[in-house]
This record gives structure tokens, C-alpha cells and sequence, in this order.
């Protein structure tokens, strides 16, 4: 299948009010997309299917699944950015100063609670409106695609669901057959050419907050749990700071039993986990939905060479077949309702916070969603 057929089925699944998803994994030149043939909402509680997942922040409500045996799975390799057909520019909305208040009194409120309670972190988020005068769901993914290929980039559409895009940078995690690699993400700066990152000392602190819970998570079910040094990465126009951790998988665990440890992780509610997911569900007024909630493919197939040594041509050829599922955060996303673009956006909040500096931290953060909306 070539690129103008490729995106030709997903405007087509589009327009007749089909569920699909599109997606690229970070650095990689290959988009892939499920095309379901009816719309039928289909859910997983088990996590025991074959398919793609879209899961909400919440997991009290449902985890939607694309089933492999519902959908036509196409794939294409991309050598050089997408060719977007030009169109009229969207309006954008001026943020003002009721929306700055809000989020102002709600950071103030966090810190409040923080330094009365148990609750050490917590991530605070809101909506902001963009007023659009056109909407092609499917070049605002080619935009996303061209400009972050650094994060996970995808296009999610159910016609009883929604419309969702996002640029997102956090794995939640990768398990192929025993193995389990996930990362510790936090720390927030403005991306400047050549500019060295310096990182304050709060910021590494509730870096190694998130990498602390994340280990103490896994030790329930896994083993040889392994943690990289800390560095810089690059999110579009945003730097976090990143660790890489890995380990093997108990033979008595499941899937579920590692989403439930790690979702939500510190970098999207809180710590500890539970105190800070009550105090979000009580404070921020409104519905998250799939905003920090996870999506990715569930359970499949993946060939993998046994040995790659050019001098065992034997053992070359000789392949196993392991289970393999990719599940990353849902950040820098937009939902798309009518023709407005809600996007979503937030911040650690701790101890030593500063309501107007996150605040401002929010507005950048909105960079990577709002510059495809121009």
C-alpha cells in the first residue's frame, strides 16, 4: 500500500463514522494503522486480547479495545515528512484571566493540602478551548507525525467515544514474552538551541520521587528490577528529565496485575497513588476522561531473530515468537467535540511549588497541540 492510499482508507473510515486509530512509535519511520469494520465498542478487563487500547485515567470506566479480529491492520514506511494539502487556518482562542485564577486557585489548594496531609505530589491539569473553523482529523496527524517524531504520535477516533490526537512522549510500558522496560519521566523546561538544560535540585528530587514508586511497584511481580542514570530529552519544544527501568516479570504476574501497579504513575496524579487520585476526582471539576489515562498495542505477535551472529547462518534463520505489548501515557493530547479542540494540559505540584510559575509551565506545554492548530 502506498502513502495516498494509506491515508485515503482513513479519511474514508472517517467519513462513514468507523472506528480506527493511526500511530507512529517514537523514531520510527513506519505509521500504522486498525481500520474496525463496524462500530461495535468493543472493552478489555482482562487484558488477556490481541489489539489497541485506549484506557482512561480512571479505570472504573471502560478500556476501550480495537480488536485485531475486528480490524484491517495496514502499515506504510514514511522516508520524508507527510504531504499536508494546505487549508484555511484555524482560529485559536486568547487564553484570559479566569482561566489563569482557576488554575492559580487550584495549585494554591494542592500546596494546601500537601502541607497538611500525607499527600507528598500531585498533578493538576485543565482544559483549555480552541474554536476551529475546519477540522481534517487525519492531516492534523501528519502534522503531529512531522513535528514529533521523537513521541509516540496517533489519531484515535469511536464514534461512541470521541475524537482524540497526541503527541506523547511517556511510556508507561513495554513487555515482550518476561521482559519489562518502563521509564521514570518528570522535570519540565523549554526546549533553547544550544542551550545546555540546568536542573534545579526540586527537579531531581521529584524525578527520583517517580523512579522510587515505579521500583517499589514492580517489586510485588517482577525481579532483576534495573535503573539507568538519569538524563535529558527532548519532547517537541519541551526537555524532561528520564530514566530507563527494566526488569523480568514473575512467572505469577499478568499484564493486569502491572497496569494496576504502575497506572497512574507519580507523573500524572501523584504520591502516594491513592490519596492524590481522591483529591484530583474532588478538586479539578471536571472529567480528565482519556487524558493521562494510556493507549497501545495489546498482546501481539512479534517475530524476533534468535541469533544474529553472520557466522551462525544456521541459527540465523531460526526466529521465536514473542507476545508484545506498548503502552504509553496519554500526554500533550487533544480531544476534538464538535468543532472545538479541548486540550489538556497540567503539572507536578509539590511543597515548594509556585501557583504562577505553574501556571505558566501549562502554557508551554500546550505549545506542542497548539502549533498544529495554526
Amino acid at each position: 500500500m502506498n502513502e495516498d492510499s494509506f491515508f485515503k482508507a482513513l479519511n474514508t473510515q472517517y467519513s462513514k463514522r468507523l472506528p480506527f486509530v493511526v500511530y507512529s512509535r517514537p523514531i520510527n519511520s513506519i505509521i500504522k494503522s486498525w481500520l474496525q469494520s463496524d462500530d461495535v465498542l468493543h472493552t478489555s478487563k482482562s487484558y488477556t486480547e490481541s489489539g489497541f487500547v485506549f484506557a482512561p485515567f480512571d479505570l472504573d470506566h471502560d478500556v476501550i479495545l480495537l480488536p485485531i479480529t475486528a480490524c484491517e491492520y495496514s502499515e506504510i514506511e514514511v522516508e520524508t515528512d507527510i504531504e499536508i494539502q494546505p487549508e484555511q487556518n484555524n482560529k485559536r482562542q486568547n487564553r484570559d484571566n479566569t482561566d489563569k485564577d482557576k488554575h492559580i486557585d487550584l495549585v494554591t489548594n494542592g500546596i494546601t493540602e500537601i502541607n497538611k496531609s500525607s499527600l507528598d505530589k500531585v498533578i493538576l491539569s485543565r482544559v483549555e478551548t480552541h474554536h476551529l473553523q475546519s477540522i481534517n482529523p487525519i492531516d492534523l496527524f501528519k502534522q503531529l507525525y512531522n513535528r514529533y517524531q521523537n513521541a509516540m504520535v496517533y489519531c484515535w477516533y469511536h464514534p461512541k467515544v470521541g475524537l482524540w490526537l497526541g503527541a506523547t512522549p511517556e511510556l508507561l510500558f513495554k513487555a515482550e514474552g518476561k521482559q519489562l522496560t518502563t521509564i521514570s519521566l518528570a522535570g519540565t523546561q523549554p526546549y533553547k538551541v544550544k542551550s545546555k538544560a540546568i536542573w534545579t535540585n526540586k527537579e531531581f528530587e521529584e524525578q527520583q520521587i517517580v523512579t522510587n514508586y515505579i521500583t517499589k511497584q514492580l517489586e510485588p511481580y517482577t525481579k532483576q528490577i534495573n535503573v539507568s542514570n538519569v538524563e535529558t530529552i527532548r519532547a517537541g519544544s519541551l526537555l524532561h528529565l528520564k530514566s530507563r527501568i527494566t526488569s523480568v516479570i514473575d512467572d505469577s504476574s499478568n499484564l493486569k496485575s502491572i497496569i494496576e501497579a504502575l497506572h497512574p504513575t507519580p507523573a500524572v496524579c501523584g504520591f502516594p497513588k491513592q490519596e492524590a487520585k481522591d483529591f484530583i476526582l474532588e478538586n479539578e471539576n471536571y472529567n480528565r476522561e482519556y487524558y493521562t489515562g494510556f493507549l497501545g498495542e495489546l498482546n501481539l505477535k512479534h517475530l524476533k531473530t534468535r541469533n544474529t551472529n553472520r557466522r551462525n547462518v544456521e541459527n540465523n534463520a531460526y526466529t521465536v515468537v514473542k507476545t508484545q505489548s506498548n503502552f504509553y501515557v496519554n500526554l500533550r493530547c487533544m480531544q476534538i467535540k464538535d468543532k472545538e479542540a479541548l486540550i489538556y494540559v497540567g503539572g507536578g505540584i509539590t511543597r515548594g511549588s509556585n501557583p504562577e510559575n505553574e501556571w505558566e509551565e501549562t502554557v508551554n506545554k500546550t505549545a506542542t497541540m497548539t502549533s498544529i492548530l495554526n
